[in-house]
């Protein structure tokens, strides 16, 4: 049998093979160009920012249904210590991400999402209020909650003081375990919101009475989900917010955990402001 020698262009040939497997292996898509083209426009990116009582799996379903439907997902963790601390955090994350954005939040999220956005009416072209605040300046959420009759939260949550190894103290507050269902995620399965009480991150007391510097609902076209069956923030004051927005309003009869307990509801109204974006 006679063996032959490779052809100095088949050698090369080969070595460029390689190379060219080398190189797709550590090829990363950033968020915001998945499947682009010079033929398709980008999607946007949708970031969701987490309220008080909640962390970030509470968008779960809502990522899920996001992401089938083809666009690329953000759920940013809210360190829920003030809107301008938290603004500030989550504008960084809105600013390391390549192409548009749409951001939703979720109960005192709406309040970091407001403040965060103002100023990057270039990159974030669409808000989403999901049974949220939508404050003006100068506005804070206890004070936009006890604006209208109809929220039982003050009966339902307690403070856990806390000191620093620096002298700093403060307070941060939770809702209490055994009323958490019926408080916060009632349309909820029991098993479920079990979970969710065990998993709640709580806000520091003077993040809720911290008042707002931003309204970005003023220049940034608004949607709003509101919930008819929400004892955290009233109906009343969550149609306030969103008429006085001018955004555009869908009413459902769910609890403040409307992402848990209506996902389909969620990601509908947020990709109705997803297509909007050019």
């Amino acid at each position: 049998m006679r063996i032959t020698r490779p052809t100095r262009p088949a050698r090369l040939a080969a070595l460029l093979g390689v190379a060219a497997v080398g190189i797709s292996v550590t090829t990363v898509t950033l968020p915001g160009t998945a499947g682009a083209t010079p033929r398709q426009p980008v999607r946007p990116t949708i970031v969701l920012e987490h309220g008080a009582f909640a962390d970030a799996s509470s968008w779960d379903g809502v990522v899920e249904r996001l992401q089938r439907a083809g666009y690329p997902v953000v759920a940013a963790a809210n360190p829920l210590r003030g809107p301008a601390t938290d603004a500030a955090y989550l504008r960084s994350v809105v600013e390391h991400i390549d192409g548009p954005v749409v951001l939703v939040g979720h109960s005192y999220g709406g309040t970091v999402i407001s403040q965060a956005a103002t100023g990057l009416e270039g990159k974030v072209k669409a808000l989403v209020y999901i049974a949220a605040f939508l404050p003006d300046t100068g506005e804070n959420s206890l004070g936009l909650t006890n604006k209208f009759p109809g929220s039982t939260l003050g009966q339902a949550i307690a403070p856990v003081n806390y000191t620093l190894p620096d002298g700093a103290s403060g307070a941060d507050v939770f809702i209490k375990p055994d009323t958490f269902h019926q408080q916060f995620a009632a349309d909820v399965p029991a098993d479920k919101a079990r979970l969710m009480a065990t998993g709640q991150r709580p806000i520091a007391a003077a993040a809720l009475e911290e008042n707002s510097t931003r309204a970005a609902w003023k220049t940034i076209p608004s949607w709003s989900l509101v919930t008819t069956e929400d004892r955290n923030i009233p109906v009343a004051a969550q149609r306030f917010m969103s008429a006085r927005a001018h955004a555009r309003t869908v009413e459902i009869d769910a609890s403040h955990a409307v992402s848990v307990s209506r996902p389909d509801a969620v990601a509908r109204i947020v990709e109705k402001a997803a297509r909007t974006v050019r």
